[in-house]
């Protein structure tokens, strides 16, 4: 096998020609990505008959559009140095740059707004996207290889990441070959994808839990495919920023399990209690679904 596959080759190029069109192999990984978890969001929450695929479309488009904001706010605060001399630097996504935990919190945010000037249901809306996040950001991941970015240190590994030499950090001898993290957090993201498909299928939780399942996931692996890459990032304390963002990130979904646990234990019913009060979920109160969206 390591005869086969004795490193993995970097594109020389990071734009693709169709026809007359250049256009940039990292926004195009990232649209693909977008298309493929809107589609299956929109699929999942048809069959739940919690909305439509435009419902789903909808969201997804502010969703997106807060997302890119978001995720570049991030890394421009992240990296000012980068940008403190170049402002006109800020806008260019396609030269690559995006942080996805600002992107996950001001991508859901606008999210939330769609599904609430729609008249969703906002967790059946989250239990149908949740899969589709980690597809999405499977696929949009490959833009890093594309712009020969995000690579983790050093090593021999038959897969190990070839890199250009103009593009190889400094300290660095030619064809040195690297871990590529990228390759790493996408297969990270589709197993996620498919463990969350797994357990709404056969273990279904209450609706809107799926998406907490995701946010633990993801930021686990992003934890520790953190841990390898030696791009430039603000560490404290041994960890590099994002790990701390993630780790706050599994802490803070965690605590907020655990609260609404113990919300659902002291609000159960006394034998003797009202027995109305059995169908009232104490965690959806003040999430009531709209008379054209009933909640499966």
């Amino acid at each position: 096998m390591s005869a086969l596959l004795a490193s993995i080759p970097s594109p020389s190029v990071g734009r693709l020609s169709i026809g007359p069109l250049g256009v940039s192999a990292y926004g195009l990984m990232i649209a693909i990505g977008v298309i493929a978890g809107t589609a299956l969001a929109s699929r999942r929450l048809e069959r739940a008959g919690a909305g439509t695929s435009e419902d789903m479309q909808s969201v997804a488009l502010w969703s997106v559009l807060g997302g890119v904001i978001g995720a570049r706010l991030y890394h421009v605060a992240t990296a000012w140095e980068l940008f403190a001399d170049d402002y006109a630097r800020i806008p260019m996504i396609w030269r690559g740059g995006l942080g996805i935990p600002g992107g996950l919190l001001v991508g859901t945010l606008a999210g939330i707004l769609a599904v609430r000037r729609r008249g969703l249901w906002l967790p059946a809306v989250l239990t149908a996207a949740a899969p589709g996040i980690p597809l999405a950001q499977a696929i949009g991941r490959l833009g890093n290889w594309w712009n020969q970015e995000l690579f983790g240190r050093p090593t021999t590994l038959p897969w190990g990441l070839e890199i250009s030499n103009d593009k190889i950090p400094h300290g660095f001898e030619a064809g040195t070959l690297f871990y590529p993290t990228f390759l790493y957090e996408s297969l990270w993201n589709i197993g996620l994808c498919l463990v969350l498909l797994a357990i709404d299928r056969y273990r279904p939780m209450r609706p809107g839990r799926l998406f907490g399942v995701y946010v633990v996931g993801y930021f686990l692996g992003r934890f520790w495919i953190e841990g390898i890459r030696i791009d430039a990032a603000h560490t404290f304390g041994g960890l590099r920023l994002n790990q701390w963002v993630a780790a706050a990130a599994v802490a803070g979904s965690l605590v907020i399990a655990v609260i609404a646990a113990i919300r659902r234990r002291r609000s159960k019913p006394s034998e003797t209690g009202d027995r109305r009060s059995q169908d009232v979920d104490p965690d959806l109160v003040g999430s009531t679904p709209s008379a054209d969206h009933t909640p499966p």
